[in-house]
């Protein structure tokens, strides 16, 4: 899908979602402006301007917003995986709610026409996970609030101010709900990592018929969203966008024990699991509901699990091949 052509600015442009973010708009072609802490991941951009600017700051954000920014897809934030969110929650909550409510007063200062905020699974009611195999979660279930403490409080806080700029200053706001993306170039170690990454670097640095540490039992479900369709789902929400949040996640949901079987497979090794039951795990169950992703653009996700895995362990298999630190003797996984 196709958008008429705008000016946009992509707020983490730096990270993950962003560098196929800005990659994908420039495709398109949009004139795409990235702002972010640290430079591309990846060493390089597509965006015909990147400027490296700490988003906590008011005054970056005024000036990231200049020169007449049409749209603004709000991705920046202080955030990773369970273990980082879990032991971090006051400078996850102050980072990102300073970076949001700036973000949110320079988009109205300088009139920008539409404002998304990518907001996350986090913030659903805790109460409606307790399960290994949940219902999927409908938007709606957010309230009555109990989302996960530091990272799904500030996000749903942000998600109410989205709501009180479009009703005080007529902001036009989108909200988005992340459910686990993943992909090549995302964080897969360093403690920010998400669990496919994750279990996608232990599984390369383990020889065949060798023991990873799996955190919790393994019978923690969740449902997990690849890279394009993330960004395709991205795209397609702003042409149709709605002012009520929206999940963008797959409807897929597995056990970690089965997330594990599966990349054990697509790397072609007979893998121990070693359950280490102190660690984070987060809540017990977690699926998306696409019924109103569907509705408003007529798609939902659709990078099976299998194929985004498969591309995924590859990419950490060749980085980590690339560092040396592969076992000895080992074929890559696109040989087996």
């Amino acid at each position: 899908m196709v958008l008429s052509r705008r000016r946009i600015l992509v707020a983490g442009a730096g990270g993950f979602i962003g560098q196929y973010l800005v990659t994908r708009l420039k495709a398109d072609g949009h004139w795409v402006r990235g702002a972010d802490i640290r430079p591309p991941t990846a060493g390089k951009t597509a965006a015909d301007d990147f400027q490296l600017l700490d988003l906590r700051r008011a005054d970056a954000c005024l000036h990231a917003c200049e020169g007449g920014i049409d749209w603004v897809f709000q991705l920046a934030a202080d955030m990773g995986g369970i273990g980082y969110i879990t032991g971090s929650h006051a400078a996850i909550a102050r980072n990102n709610t300073l970076i949001n409510a700036h973000m949110l007063e320079a988009a109205r200062q300088h009139d920008v026409k539409l404002f998304l905020f990518s907001s996350s699974a986090c913030v659903y009611a805790q109460s409606k996970q307790r399960n290994s195999e949940p219902a999927p979660l409908k938007e709606d279930d957010a309230y009555p609030a109990d989302p996960e403490a530091g990272y799904g409080w500030e996000k749903l806080y942000a998600e109410e101010l989205c709501k009180y700029y479009r009703q005080d200053y007529g902001l036009d706001t989108s909200v988005v709900r992340f459910h686990n993306v993943y992909g090549p170039l995302s964080d897969y170690e360093g403690g920010r990592e998400k669990a496919p990454a994750a279990i996608c670097r232990k599984i390369a640095l383990a020889t065949d018929g060798g023991e990873i540490e799996i955190w919790g039992d393994g019978n923690q479900s969740r449902s997990f969203l690849y890279i394009d369709d993330c960004v395709e789902g991205l795209v397609r929400l702003v042409a149709g966008h709605d002012e009520r949040p929206v999940n963008l996640g797959s409807s897929e949901s597995l056990t970690v024990n089965q997330l594990t079987d599966l990349i054990a497979n697509i790397a072609g090794k007979r893998i121990v699991k070693r359950y280490s039951l102190d660690r984070p795990q987060g809540v017990r169950g977690r699926n998306s509901d696409n019924s109103r992703l569907l509705s408003l653009v007529g798609w939902q996700p659709a990078v099976s699990l299998r194929e985004g895995l498969t591309l995924t362990y590859r990419w950490i298999e060749a980085e980590l091949r690339k560092a040396n630190r592969l076992p000895r003797s080992q074929p890559t996984a696109a040989a087996r």
